[in-house]
């Protein structure tokens, strides 16, 4: 989940409690707030304190909350664990240490440590392009634990999925293994996830749901297509933005309040922010949930940076037509 600030960069409470109500209508299975697209280390404790307590609020039983429960030791998490246990989260989300690289035998104890002390059930979280990677090794022993009952594995990788499964699920069919890489959903259920936990959902609630849906209908040949479509608006909302700002400025297309983001933005890179965002608003109005930009659309190369100069130079032309210019 993304969090919605306000002009001051504090949290917009009530932004983020439409957001939640939102997501739910368009029919999410789950909310998960103080993860990776919801930037949890540029927030203090007390916010993702105040983020863990407003989404179980506003879930109010309706949908499952899997709370990011993360923070700079073994203590604190666990502090972190019993509130949001209070709160009435299903379970909470926890990655490896960040900054210092441990060895499997540390990052095995360090979750060892935690699934004895929560009142919680707890999910992995292995993301090795920012923490210490969890090995295929150490997912398996602390699958033994009872308290951890699953993973959200965002490597993207399905043959270390399909590795996971073949390791654990035979001692655990109830473990729960998520992706947390949206272009690879479909791909990911075929080798046995159970689902995703997924930033395109913050921008296009519907179509991922429905990806799951056609899955489970086994309506593969319109899931792969759909998958694509998917791919290369994940692709664009990843790759040419500042992470997660180009899925912030999605949800904004959507109707939402997202206010400036915690990370400083230079005029360069806030002028090139106006520039993609008008090419991600030409992709997501092929949706059908957003409108074109007014000056219409320019025809897509499938080069980012090509259809960010071409819209440009579309929007410029229409714009001295307008003024008849031209």
């Amino acid at each position: 989940m993304l969090v919605p600030l306000d002009a001051n960069g504090r949290i917009n409470e009530a932004e983020l409690r439409r957001f939640i109500n939102w997501l739910i209508e368009k029919g999410v299975h789950g909310l998960y707030p103080n993860g990776s697209t919801g930037e949890f280390t540029r927030l203090t404790e007390d916010e993702r304190r105040v983020i863990a307590r407003i989404t179980c609020e506003e879930a109010r039983g309706r949908v499952p909350v899997l709370a990011g429960a993360a923070e700079a030791n073994v203590k604190e998490t666990i502090a972190a664990c019993e509130l949001y246990h209070t709160y009435g989260a299903r379970a909470v989300a926890i990655v490896s240490p960040i900054y210092y690289r441990l060895s499997p035998e540390s990052v095995y104890t360090y979750f060892r440590e935690i699934a004895l002390n929560s009142p919680i059930d707890v999910t992995l979280y292995n993301i090795p392009l920012f923490a210490s990677p969890i090995d295929l090794n150490t997912i398996r022993r602390l699958s033994e634990l009872a308290k951890i009952v699953g993973i959200k594995d965002s490597s993207g990788d399905v043959a270390f999925m399909m590795r996971m499964i073949a390791a654990i699920r035979p001692n655990r069919p109830d473990f729960t293994f998520m992706t947390g890489w949206d272009c690879v959903l479909i791909p990911m259920l075929l080798a046995g996830a159970n689902g995703g936990t997924n930033a395109a959902s913050n921008v296009v609630p519907e179509l991922m749901r429905k990806l799951y849906d056609l899955f489970q209908a086994r309506q593969l040949d319109d899931a792969m297509k759909l998958q694509h479509r998917i791919l290369e608006l994940f692709d664009l909302m990843l790759n040419p933005f500042e992470f997660p700002d180009g899925f912030r400025a999605g949800a904004e297309m959507r109707g939402f309040n997202f206010g400036l983001p915690r990370q400083p933005q230079s005029e360069a890179q806030k002028a090139d922010r106006a520039a993609l965002k008008s090419t991600l608003q030409c992709l997501l109005s092929e949706t059908g949930f957003v409108d074109a930009p007014a000056a219409g659309c320019a025809p897509r190369t499938g080069n980012v940076q090509q259809d960010k100069l071409e819209q440009l130079v579309h929007e410029v032309m229409e714009s001295l037509r307008a003024k008849g210019m031209l």
